[in-house]
C-alpha cells in the first residue's frame, strides 16, 4: 500500500485563529539524514479498518498532541 505524506507547515490557513486556544506553535524542524527530512514516530495511538485499508493515529516524537495525524 502506498501512503502520501506531506508537511503540514506548507499549508496556509483559510482564516486566522479567532480564539487564543486555536493558535498552534510551529512544529520543530525535522531531522535531515542523507539530505532527506526524517520524522520519528513515537507511538501509534489508535487504528481503524476501512474498506480500502487501515488508518492510524500517529504521535510524532518531539511534537505535541496538536500535531497528531
Amino acid at each position: 500500500m502506498l501512503y502520501n505524506m506531506f508537511n503540514e507547515d506548507l499549508l496556509t490557513q483559510c482564516r486566522k485563529p479567532y480564539y487564543k486556544e486555536q493558535h498552534m506553535e510551529p512544529a520543530p524542524p525535522p531531522d535531515i539524514i542523507n539530505e532527506e527530512e526524517k520524522y520519528e514516530v513515537e507511538e501509534i495511538r489508535k487504528h481503524r479498518k476501512k474498506r480500502w485499508g487501515t488508518q492510524y493515529l500517529i504521535y510524532w516524537k518531539g511534537y505535541g498532541n496538536e500535531h497528531n495525524q
